[in-house]
Order: C-alpha cells, then structure tokens, then sequence
C-alpha cells in the first residue's frame, strides 16, 4: 500500500537556515552535522515499510545485443560473434556470455523497450536518472535524479546510517556531471563510497572510529563546541541551537555507530560469501550494497566502471575505445557473477518484497557494427591505429532487469524489431521507469512535487507511469 505525501512541499526555511551554516561555520572541519541538518530539513512523515532499490548503473551503455536482447537471425555485421542461451524463462534468451543469468532467469524480468532521445553519455544519463526531456548534452543536472528525490522525500531527523549511500556512486562522466540533487542542494547527494572495497587495505571513511581514544576526543570536541555556544543560547530565541545540537549528535552516531560500522565491513561475511560475489571491485560493491539495505540503508547505487571494463574504463565501447567483442568478453563474466550473486542473495535472505534490484546504463549500443582505428592499445583494445569492431550509442532501444521489489519474475516485457535497432512492443520512456521506482518507494508519483530555484512546483515524473507488467498478481 503506498503512503500518499503532502501533494506540495514547500520551502521557506532560508533565513532559519542561513543562521544555522553561519553557527556551523564556527566548527570549520564538522561538516557533517551540517549535512545532516539540511537533509532532515525536509521533516517528511516515515513511510510504515521501508522499501529499499539498488541501481546497478553499467557506465557508458552497455549492448544490449550481447546481453538481455541477442539478435541471433540478424545480418553477419549486426548479430557479432556470440551465441544464444536458453533461460528458465519462456521465449528469453540471453548472450551465450550470460550463463549465471540463464540459471536464474526466473528470478528477474527483463524489459526490452526503453527508448528515449538522449544520444550523448550526459544527456542519456540525466534523461534516465532526472527524468530531464533535453536531448542535448549539458554540463551538470538542472533536475534532481530520483536518487536524491526519494532521499528528499523519505528522510527523517534521527538515524545511525545514511538514507542514500553510492558504492562507487554514479557522479561523472568525464567532465560533465550526470547525476545529482540539482535544485534540491548538495545535501541529499549521497554518502559516497569510493575505492575498492576487495583490497585488504579498504576502509570506508567517516563510519565507525574503531579505536575508542578518537570515539572520546570527538565526544570531547563536540562538548568544547557547545560550551562556545553558551552566549548564543541565551540569545536564540528560535530553538535553532538545539536544532545544531541534534545535528552534531548525528554526526557522532554516525561516526562512533557500531551498526554503522558493521554494515559497511565486508569482513564480517565469510569467505565463502565474497567468493560468491566475486573478488574483485563490482563483486565485493554488491556485496556491501545487500548489506547496506539488509541495515538499513534505502538507496544505493553502484557504478561498473573503472579496470574491470577494459582499457578505457567504462562501457562506452566505439571502435576507438575497444574491441567490443574483446571487452565484453573480458568483462561480462565478472558482472554476471557478481549481479547473480546479488539477485540470489536478495531472494534468499527475505529481501525480495522490499528491495528492488535494477541494472541499467544511460542507453544500448547501434545495432550495425562499426569498424574504426583504434586509439590506443591495451586491455581489450588493439594498438593504435588497429581496425576493430565497435558499437556506438543507441537511445533507441535498451534492455533492462528488474529483480525483487515484489515484481513478477520469469518475464519479458517489450521487444524490438529484427535487428535490435528500434522498439516494436511496449515502448517504454524515462519517466514510466522514474515512476516505477518511486511506486516502489511508496512515493505518490502522481501527486508530489518539488520546488525548483526559482519556487515553481515541479512534479517529479511527467507523462509517466508505473509499468504494470511488473505488478505481481495479488
């Protein structure tokens, strides 16, 4: 059952919260308190379940040729050199480097028919994300992405872990900036997680001080602080320095939380687990994710990207960047692994009805193979200046899978046309998967708003709506 929010949320908090960054100021190095003030700002009602998403965002687009829509019957320069597997599911089939998927199939859905008209990394991505209709490329986000929308709209004053935390979070690509709170403010960007989280050496900072010594000189420091405020107590009139008060408290909860601390080290899973996931960066960032939402934690959001994609360090796999064959073949086996484990970790440990898992990146790639020079050699590239296969982007057709939340399983919805070049069934834009993720959150997407700079009332999706045919029978 969803919870139905206040239809307009407003603001008029900006004198009341220019005097609480003009106190905070005065701690220079606490930061935190501050974020954390501003992002309980909101004072939104606790939705009765909390519902969690984990959004597995493959950076750069990945073909959808190769992995959730094989084109096996296609022309020799679009189908490329892999086959096809059967699945559990009926009339789906998915690229022969897919096996992990194929065994699990009913546990997920996939859908075939995102199309939209965001042809470059930035514009793809914001469409996606933000729900922002502009084709053209633009430096940062001017929408908030649904991320920091649900962050807005579900946070409440008091916890010991963040509400929206990235492993590895979707921020950049290149210089533009294609995800964000936009008009919302800095504060509902997420906990970010950065590094790899399979090295011995990884530590998440600003969680958990471990040694007891900084737990007492942060006690310490937070008492100094309020005893400087003493003067400005006694002239505050407006319950504004109480109100720091239980900021600063958060920020040592968060620091000094042993829940907090245990959700984040991968060290209390047994080898046995992490094997599973893989060990390797995207294994051990699921990994973390499933304990995250299993904590508590009800967005996270984790980029594939980086050493594992190939020399280029994303999906974006033109000519120039990759062997498309190459690369998919050096990276597919690793994500298979590590989005399987995580889907069976879901289901098997309870958390199939609240947690809903999505794998997407910002569009597929162009059906037609491309053969260009290479510019560079390296991990799944030839040298410069060999001739090699390539993809390049495609906002017209993309695949996606969905995975607990409560969604029908074993199901294909959508299908595109011989060649994978344009949708043919169920054509599905950014808005409807907006939509169907905050009807996950309990997030009446029909009715709630937000106001953007200038004051004007926003709805969060437009022409959208959730796609039913991830809707279980009741």
């Amino acid at each position: 059952m969803l919870m139905r929010l206040n239809p307009q949320i407003t603001h008029s908090r900006n004198h009341r919260r220019e005097f609480l960054r003009a106190g905070l100021a005065a701690f220079g190095s606490l930061s935190l308190p501050d974020l954390l003030r501003l992002r309980a700002a909101a004072n939104q009602p606790e939705s009765l379940e909390r519902t969690a998403v984990i959004v597995v965002w493959l950076r750069g687009g990945a073909s959808h040729l190769e992995t959730y829509d094989p084109k096996p019957d296609a022309p020799s320069d679009y189908r490329g050199p892999f086959g096809t597997l059967e699945t559990r599911t009926p009339g789906l089939r998915l690229g022969e480097l897919l096996p992990r998927h194929a065994r699990i199939s009913d546990r997920f859905t996939i859908l075939r028919s995102m199309a939209h008209t965001g042809g470059g990394h930035p514009a793809g991505s914001l469409q996606l994300l933000s729900g922002d209709p502009d084709p053209q490329d633009k430096l940062r986000p001017h929408y908030p992405d649904f991320m920091s929308v649900a962050h807005r709209l579900r946070s409440g004053p008091r916890r010991d872990l963040p509400i929206y935390v990235g492993v590895n979070p979707i921020v950049r690509y290149d210089s533009f900036t294609i995800a964000g709170p936009g008009y919302l403010g800095e504060a509902y960007a997420p906990f970010a997680v950065t590094g790899d989280p399979s090295s011995p050496t990884f530590r998440v900072p600003n969680i958990g001080l471990a040694d007891r010594s900084q737990q007492e000189r942060m006690t310490e420091r937070l008492g100094l602080h309020r005893s400087f405020d003493t003067l400005r107590r006694d002239i505050d009139r407006s319950g504004a320095m109480d109100a720091m008060d239980s900021f600063q408290a958060q920020a040592l909860t968060l620091l000094t939380s042993s829940r907090a601390a245990r959700a984040f080290d991968l060290n209390h899973e047994t080898p046995q687990v992490r094997d599973r996931y893989g060990r390797n960066a995207w294994g051990q960032q699921l990994l973390m994710a499933r304990r995250l939402v299993e904590a508590g934690v009800e967005i996270v959001t984790s980029a594939f990207d980086g050493p594992l994609c190939g020399r280029v360090g994303n999906w974006d796999d033109h000519a120039v960047n990759h062997h498309v064959f190459d690369a998919l073949e050096f990276r597919l086996p690793v994500f298979d692994q590590a989005v399987t484990a995580l889907i069976e970790d879901v289901y098997e440990r309870g958390l199939d009805r609240r947690v809903l898992v999505v794998v997407t990146g910002e569009f597929g790639r162009t059906p037609r193979i491309s053969y260009v020079a290479s510019s560079g050699g390296g991990v799944a590239s030839g040298a410069a200046g060999t001739v090699q296969p390539g993809r390049d982007h495609w906002p017209r057709a993309n695949s996606m899978l969905f995975a607990g939340g409560g969604i029908a399983t074993g199901r294909v919805i959508g299908a595109t046309d011989r060649r994978g070049e344009d949708v043919t069934q169920r054509r599905v834009g950014p808005h409807d998967f907006l939509a169907t993720i905050y009807h996950h959150l309990g997030i009446d997407y029909d009715q709630v708003t937000l106001p953007d700079f200038t004051g004007r009332p926003v709805p969060i999706v437009q022409h959208g709506a959730a796609i039913r045919e991830l809707r279980a029978a009741s």
